[in-house]
């Protein structure tokens, strides 16, 4: 047995408890005037008042702090399709990061079936419980159309992680690298490799921030997304079909300024780095290996910017840095959905923190500092000062749209509250 899977496998069922979460009482029960005020008589008396007044749930019960994590296990960390029960430690592992990172509640639920019309009639019918929804590893195209129905049937926010999770952690990274080598956004020549969930929503929002669409391309396992292809196609895919005669992805790479890799392991050769434009910027987010090592990639190009999805090198591109504090905000104004500009917010948010300098707590859990540049240009997840900065830019875009039940007037206020609740976990 490998060390990786030998650590991992003991972490997952040590302390005779298997798994990663528990529910745990918030309120005593230790007399029989606890049960009696927990259970039968007592509890008839908040169940009348939310069958009077349902937004008194959000006062007496936890839905405004639980989110449901819920997949069918068709994507799987880069895994592919293992199936629903196979996905369940991974979807206990985003509940163990919503609550370390936001104290936010998760219940998972791991859904065995690929049928995307039961999978959104299931979920919609449990929206009572749960104050938003976080859809987690499910295939393309299928995730497109669960997520957007589920939007417009439900009235919490529900978030697809993994096409917006990376596209926002990715936009930020994007804003900075151009502000480090000095190119605007509206001229760079975008390079995408991978037209799935991930793929498609970076693509989007990096549009969104301002590259230009017929300066983007997009490459799948078949090569260039271009006008008139018929193989492996779909209507996510044809949105960004280009008029091009290039086929490749080493044609697409040619003068390029940035690559965003969401696809296979070493699909990048050091030819194709070679041949981008001045500067370049490169994430290369495939996991656990990338599609061009990292040392490989440093040593072909000293020029380069590089970012990864791994803890191990620089400029982690990291989901982490996203959802938890999202859905915070988002909670916290009861917002009716997660918009497109609570997503920008929150790319523009990390884009500014970066800029800070760091706190003790960084150098503390990384073991050294960091300076805004080519090997910083995202914030770190432990760094403390992440959920007010996200948490409250994503909860004013809310309150600006509209979108908030409860919005916050006080947001100084917010702020202490924000620290006050996180300051448990880092002590």
């Amino acid at each position: 047995m490998d060390e990786l899977k030998e650590k991992a496998l003991k972490y997952h069922c040590m302390g005779g408890k298997p798994g990663k979460i528990e529910v745990v009482a918030t309120k005593p029960c230790v007399t029989a005037e606890d049960l009696s005020l927990a259970y039968t008589p007592g509890v008839a008396k908040p169940v009348l008042e939310i069958a009077e007044n349902p937004d008194d749930a959000y006062k007496y019960t936890s839905k405004g702090n639980l989110v449901a994590v819920v997949s069918n296990g068709t994507a799987i960390l880069g895994l592919g399709n293992r199936g629903a029960l196979a996905s369940k430690p991974v979807m206990e592992g985003k509940g163990v990061l919503f609550k370390r990172f936001a104290d936010i509640d998760v219940f998972d639920i791991e859904l065995d079936t690929e049928d995307p019309a039961k999978i959104i009639d299931i979920v919609k019918t449990m929206e009572p419980t749960f104050g938003g929804i976080n859809l987690e590893d499910i295939k393309a195209p299928e995730c497109f159309e669960i997520e957007q129905k589920l939007i417009e049937l439900c009235n919490i926010p529900v978030f697809h992680d993994d096409q917006h999770g990376t596209a926002i952690i990715c936009t930020a990274g994007l804003i900075n690298a151009c502000e480090v080598t000095g190119k605007k956004l509206g001229d760079i020549k975008v390079v995408i490799n991978g037209a799935g969930a991930a793929g498609i929503s970076c693509a989007r929002m990096f549009i969104t921030a301002g590259v230009k669409k017929e300066n983007l391309l997009m490459c799948d396992s078949r090569g260039v997304i271009y006008t008139g292809r018929d193989a492996k196609m779909n209507a996510q895919k044809a949105e960004f079909a280009r008029d091009t005669d290039m086929r490749t992805l080493a044609d697409a790479m040619k003068g390029s300024d940035v690559f965003a890799g969401l696809s296979v392991a070493d699909c990048v050769s050091p030819e194709m780095l070679l041949s981008m434009a001045s500067d370049p910027v490169v994430f290369a987010m495939a996991n656990p290996n990338s599609e061009i090592e990292y040392g490989l990639a440093v040593s072909t190009r000293s020029d380069l910017i590089m970012a990864t999805g791994r803890s191990d090198f620089p400029n982690q591109i990291n989901n982490v840095l996203g959802f938890p504090f999202i859905f915070r905000g988002a909670l916290d104004v009861k917002s009716r959905k997660i918009s497109e500009g609570m997503k920008m917010a929150a790319a523009k948010a990390l884009s500014a923190l970066a800029k800070e300098p760091v706190p003790d707590e960084v150098r503390k859990a990384y073991g050294r500092d960091f300076t805004f540049g080519r090997e910083y240009i995202v914030p770190k997840p432990f760094d403390p000062r992440v959920i007010e900065w996200e948490a409250m830019a994503v909860a004013k875009a809310a309150c600006d749209e509209g979108l908030a039940a409860s919005p916050i007037t006080d947001w100084d206020a917010y702020r202490e509250q924000l620290r006050s609740r996180m300051a448990k976990y880092w002590k």
